[in-house]
């Protein structure tokens, strides 16, 4: 395994990427790691004698603010675009790893990357916990902000054989996102897609899901468009980290809470790791010629290792291989 991280654009700077990767490295000792980033800032992160590990230049960064188009034309010293640029150069190369802005690596990638034949566009899906203690992927949440019903389509095939490979789910249950569970509900993008992922074989679709039924278990798989997604998604992860402020806060208003406190501790941990997003990785591009997983902007360093594990997890798994047989793409199409 060979693995390209972009060290820069994310809050907590190289600093929690190195970490991260250094972390992982223990867990693989047989992959090569090439970090991306100001060569200075990330060799004092190192220790001596790291194996495995080179570095690639990269004085610049890209930023929120960039548009993507143009970072990628007008900062080809940055970070994230020479890190695309590796990835896309170097046939050992397995995969990328980058907490910097989404836009412009959805750009980068899609253009320099290319997408697996017969995908018409690549799609991000996240990974959320359930309330029984399971997970469940959401695709697309936030590459492509509006959609076909074919695209929807395929979104759902993407992440069924992206659960099944990475997480061994042997028939994820698949849901479209709505505004009720009714067949007829919602607008005609909605509606035809129904109709569609109702007809695949390739697909175990249960039907409409709300999104208030997102964290209950019942789902494997959310089905959407990217702007819908991307709302699902940080309304839900806002949701659970306001949700840790307020019980903390509550329990220093008293002194009695204080006190049942030290009794709960123990489990108030177990909530606290259940419900910290650091924990479950970052979103898959899935449709990439190539493996390119978005840390969120916040990565710590279990974040980025957790990144890293799912990067090997679906190269164990040939992800793209059969994504493109479920695509029903000849094998010498996509080679």
């Amino acid at each position: 395994m060979k693995l390209i991280v972009d060290c820069f654009g994310g809050d907590k700077g190289p600093a929690a990427c190195v970490e991260g990767v250094l972390e992982a490295a223990g867990a693989y000792p047989g992959a090569e790691f090439v970090l991306v980033g100001d060569e200075d800032r990330l060799r004092a992160e190192l220790p001596d004698g790291c194996k495995n590990i080179e570095i690639i230049h990269a004085p610049d960064a890209v930023s929120g603010n960039d548009k993507p188009i143009d970072a990628i034309r007008l900062k080809p010293e940055s970070s994230m675009v020479k890190a695309v640029r590796a990835l896309r150069e170097d046939k050992t190369a397995d995969g990328l790893i980058s907490v910097g802005p989404t836009g412009v690596l959805i750009a980068a990638a899609t253009l320099r990357i290319g997408r697996i034949d017969g995908v018409r566009r690549p799609a991000f899906c996240p990974i959320l916990p359930t309330m029984n203690g399971g997970i469940v992927g959401i695709c697309d949440s936030g590459a492509n902000v509006e959609c076909t019903p074919e695209m929807l389509l395929q979104f759902a095939v993407m992440g069924s054989e992206y659960l099944k490979a990475a997480f061994q789910r042997k028939e994820p249950r698949v849901a479209l996102l709505n505004v009720g569970t009714e067949e007829e509900k919602g607008d005609d993008l909605h509606r035809d897609a129904y109709r569609l992922l109702k007809q695949e074989a390739a697909v175990n679709f249960v039907g409409n899901m709300e999104s208030r039924d997102l964290l209950s278990g019942k789902y494997d798989l959310v089905v959407c468009d990217g702007f819908s997604g991307n709302v699902l998604v940080k309304s839900t992860e806002g949701t659970a980290v306001e949700l840790m402020k307020k019980i903390k806060k509550d329990i220093y208003s008293k002194g009695l809470y204080k006190i049942g406190a030290l009794f709960m501790k123990k489990m108030f941990e177990e909530e606290k790791r259940f419900m910290n997003y650091q924990n479950y990785g970052g979103s898959v591009l899935l449709g990439t010629e190539k493996i390119i997983i978005k840390g969120h902007g916040s990565s710590d360093a279990t974040a980025v290792r957790r990144c890293i594990e799912q990067a090997a997890d679906m190269l164990g798994s040939d992800l793209n291989e059969k994504i493109a047989a479920r695509l029903n793409i000849k094998e010498e199409a996509y080679v």
